[in-house]
């Protein structure tokens, strides 16, 4: 197990930070560094406070400060848990501010532009670079969204899988991070959507004109298939909540 280091003299914090700060700085950058592996206990908050030449309680709230970061899994009557971060990682920490605006006039609308946004990016990339896997994904997707369009929750769940296979064609592990943060954020709206099977036709209809899009190499039309369907989404949530 590493043990707690103080800063070094190159990487000394400015004098007016405080001495939270200051442990805090030091065990990310160690974090970061390597020198506390992932998946280790973090050191005795004894360790620390003799390393670090602070106070028990400005140790604490260091840590509780990691903790928020996604830093350190706290849990109760146990060590803290070093994480080191990913993009998941990131985006659970932000997800949990963002996710306040669900609460909030207009909260709702501002995530959902940030996703449509995204999605418009997204669908013109697979229009120009999506591989033969990526098609045969897109096309298995496409599928188990058409057989469950009598199942409400299944198409719900064939719903996001479609989308999320965008969100993995870049191959770059931010953006499936991103759409599992829009799902959380959105998740508790849409599952008390009243998913009639003919909205559910509309909507595997509206899936199938993207892909379509996509096959023909057509970015243009993707984008105007996808922007088209996400607005018509958004109709649908907008008439049956009266909160947003």
């Amino acid at each position: 197990m590493s043990d707690i280091q103080p800063a070094s003299s190159e990487s000394q914090v400015a004098p007016r930070e405080s001495a939270v700060e200051r442990v805090v700085a030091a065990i990310e950058a160690q974090i970061i560094s390597g020198e506390l592996r992932d998946g280790e206990s973090l050191p005795a908050e004894r360790s620390i406070v003799e390393a670090m030449g602070v106070s028990r309680p400005v140790a604490r709230e260091a840590i509780k400060i990691l903790g928020s970061k996604g830093l350190l899994d706290i849990q109760p009557r146990h060590r803290p848990i070093v994480r080191k971060p990913d993009a998941h990682t990131v985006m659970d920490v932000l997800g949990g501010l963002v996710g306040h605006l669900t609460g909030q006039a207009g909260g709702v609308r501002q995530i959902f532009d940030v996703r449509i946004f995204v999605e418009a990016g997204l669908v013109r990339q697979a229009a120009t670079r999506a591989d033969k896997a990526d098609i045969a994904r897109l096309r298995q997707a496409l599928e188990a969204n058409h057989t469950s369009i009598d199942d409400s929750l299944a198409f719900y769940e064939t719903d996001t899988a479609f989308h999320g296979v965008l969100y993995s064609i870049p191959g770059n592990p931010i953006f499936p991070a991103i759409h599992n943060a829009f799902r959380d954020w959105l998740d508790l709206r849409w599952r008390q959507m009243p998913r009639l099977p003919e909205r559910n036709q509309q909507n595997y209809e509206a899936h199938a004109r993207i892909l379509e899009a996509i096959l023909d190499r057509d970015p243009d039309r993707a984008e105007a298939a996808l922007r088209d369907h996400l607005e018509s989404a958004w109709k649908q949530v907008r008439d049956t909540f009266d909160d947003l």
